[in-house]
């Protein structure tokens, strides 16, 4: 069963982690949201892309869920001597991969080529794929005024109240190679728990990748970030709340409503389900929140037989 999913950074690469353990993870494509990067410092920082490769390479720092495992940060704390910014942080060996990608950008090569070598040397056996090559920033709107997003979600501590978000570049963006084909080819689509406002919508908003998804909708299963009205990790609810979208597994079920055919939510809201089925969407009841390796795999496996049911119960 060749899988396709669309992935935000850490809530995303917990699924991640367990679907590359539930099947082959040769047959797993991953399309991943750049909206989030940022040039540092001189270097060019996906760190989307960083948090899912690092995951799946069995090198990520388990207690944040970003970041190298044992990393440290003397780099950091010089850049901070000579008056740089530092509120981002950038681990030693993290810096080396910025460094390699900012360096192939700089000879010529694309996006897609910098995260095909980064996987390769990291032993990643998914496909990691960056939503573009073109550079798509998300913005957020604020009480404050604009700010980039790693500045109103690091910088700031998503403090601010959020009045808008855009996605600067989306427009004209093309989807990265094999981003199209892989949407297409899949005999499943997984939309990941991530923030649907900042992690997905800037996937969907390149051109042609909603519609591509749209087109597949039966095929498509999205797992709710949102458990009992409250975001498991980040400012989900927080940026729900402030846009006036109702902060439930329903208020996520009707953002994805034309391209999602169903949506996992969990026993917590399992009193949604109803409403969610009147908007023309599925639903699957399980746990979805993922603290050990255990659940991972588990909630992976069980998004699997999401598709299994429905190919079992096609026509010979």
């Amino acid at each position: 069963m060749g899988i396709a999913a669309l992935a935000g950074g850490v809530g995303a690469s917990k699924l991640l982690f367990g679907l590359a353990r539930a099947m082959p993870p040769g047959e797993l494509t991953i399309v991943v949201n750049t909206g989030d990067d940022i040039e540092m410092h001189g270097l060019t920082i996906c760190p989307d892309l960083d948090i899912v490769t690092y995951t799946l390479a069995g090198v990520v720092n388990p207690a944040t869920g970003w970041g190298i495992d044992g990393d440290t940060f003397a780099a950091r704390d010089y850049l901070g001597r000579y008056g740089r910014e530092t509120w981002f942080n950038l681990g030693d060996r993290d810096l080396a991969t910025h460094i390699h990608r900012t360096d192939m950008l700089h000879r010529g090569k694309t996006l897609s080529e910098c995260a095909e070598s980064i996987r390769r040397a990291l032993g990643v056996k998914a496909k990691i794929l960056p939503m573009s090559d073109e550079p798509v920033r998300t913005q957020i709107e604020t009480e404050n005024g604009l700010l980039p997003f790693q500045h109103y979600l690091v910088k700031h501590r998503a403090a601010p109240r959020v009045t808008k978000i855009h996605f600067h570049g989306a427009e004209s963006a093309e989807p990265a190679p094999g981003v199209l084909e892989a949407i297409a080819a899949a005999d499943g689509i997984v939309i990941c728990p991530s923030n649907p406002l900042i992690s997905i919508r800037p996937i969907l908003a390149v051109t042609g990748i909603r519609d591509a998804i749209a087109a597949r909708r039966a095929d498509v299963v999205a797992i709710s970030p949102i458990v009992g009205g409250a975001s498991l990790k980040g400012p989900s609810d927080k940026m729900m709340a402030e846009l006036g979208l109702e902060v439930s597994a329903l208020g996520v079920a009707r953002m994805y409503r034309d391209i999602v055919g169903r949506i996992i939510i969990d026993g917590a809201d399992a009193a949604l389900q109803t409403s969610i089925e009147e908007l023309g969407v599925a639903g699957s009841v399980t746990g979805t929140v993922m603290r050990t390796g255990e659940d991972k795999v588990r909630l992976a496996a069980y998004t699997l037989t999401q598709f299994k049911k429905k190919a079992s119960s096609a026509p010979a």
